[in-house]
């Protein structure tokens, strides 16, 4: 589950409609997929189920509290469907994924940047491979004593 957007802003001049945009968006989206495939991983009695969150679902970030409260309800999502579908082989797992380098983060002044590399132990943004190789292990059966977990890939970044 990796649909997400954002319309941020201080939650005393958030819409109702940015509220529900990004909940509808990063949340709900999560559940119909989650309600779409659990028949047919039922039925095989095995999957692995991947939510996309944020470290920001973890700690929370000011002017960001539809994208948090998202983000931090598909860490809840995971951790509650590990629990009622571990029985049946289905294992489910959030990434938590921090300052990640994208087309969208290149786009940020630099001095914005140099200060978020300031706040990471390992000193630079992570890449989109860092966090595709934790979700093919996630995908993987290396991974197959690993459920209801949250794997933060963020260099050690504390909020």
């Amino acid at each position: 589950n990796n649909a997400g957007i954002t319309k941020d802003g201080l939650m005393m001049r958030m819409s109702e409609g940015q509220w529900d945009a990004v909940i509808g968006v990063n949340l709900k989206s999560a559940f119909n997929f989650i309600h779409a495939c659990t028949p047919v991983m039922m039925k095989q009695r095995s999957g692995s189920i991947i939510n996309m969150a944020s470290v920001v679902g973890v700690h929370g970030n000011a002017g960001q509290s539809n994208y948090s409260a998202s983000k931090a309800g598909m860490i809840g999502l995971a951790k509650s469907v590990a629990q009622e579908l571990g029985s049946r082989g289905i294992r489910a797992n959030a990434i938590a994924p921090g300052f990640i380098m994208t087309d969208m983060t290149a786009a940020l002044p630099e001095e914005v940047k140099t200060e978020w590399a300031k706040k990471i132990p390992l000193r630079r943004g992570g890449t989109p491979e860092d966090v595709a190789n934790i979700a093919t292990f996630l995908a993987s059966d290396m991974s197959s004593y690993v459920s209801g977990q949250v794997i933060q890939v963020d260099g050690g970044m504390n909020m």
